[in-house]
């Protein structure tokens, strides 16, 4: 008996396991939900925003590929409800470059995936005059792509040049404070 025990420990000393790797170690920060896919700048010089939630978005598998190669932009987009159903408009999501003739259409109206509950609540605030939905941001959750929507009302021309004044002044009492830091 103690000769086979010998002969299994040579066969285990002879079979090599490679080390495990770490899972994906350089996984795209977009995939892995580090990094937004897109940001909507142009909405907060637009629009005073509030409310922020969050919603699925109904995609196409080439949309999914776009959206991680960063082909995404929210510019001019906006949600809107219509027959108890949320709906994003207007947002483009650049054809995948490996598509085939099946390939999406670039800004073709969405369905956004939300609650019955919260959809009854957009409908409430949505029916005061001036309101409207804005998406913010896309990003990745978990390996599904979301939606960021902000309740936002219109902003004024007086009201633009107003809010780029406040942020000149902040950047200069900030560059005044790191100023006095840098003597002391």
């Amino acid at each position: 008996m103690p000769a086979t025990t010998k002969n299994v420990m040579s066969r285990q000393s002879l079979h090599q396991t490679k080390p495990e790797k770490p899972k994906n170690p350089k996984r795209d920060p977009v995939a892995a939900g580090q990094r937004d896919a897109t940001f909507n700048r142009a909405a907060s010089h637009n629009y005073f925003l509030s409310d922020n939630f969050e919603a699925g978005i109904e995609l196409r598998g080439t949309e999914v590929k776009s959206v991680r190669h960063g082909l995404a932009n929210l510019k001019d987009s906006y949600g809107l409800i219509k027959d108890d159903e949320l709906w994003l408009l207007n947002a483009h999501i650049g054809p995948y470059e490996h598509g085939n003739i099946y390939n999406h259409e670039p800004t073709r109206t969405r369905k956004l995936l939300v609650k019955k509950e919260e959809l009854r609540k957009l409908t409430g605030k949505l029916q005061q005059k001036g309101f409207t939905l804005i998406p913010t941001r896309m990003y990745f959750k978990n390996g599904r792509v979301k939606v960021e929507l902000a309740l936002a009302k219109g902003k004024q021309h007086w009201d633009k040049r107003e809010t780029e004044r406040q942020r000149t002044d902040e950047k200069e009492a900030r560059a005044a404070i790191r100023q006095r830091k840098s003597r002391e």
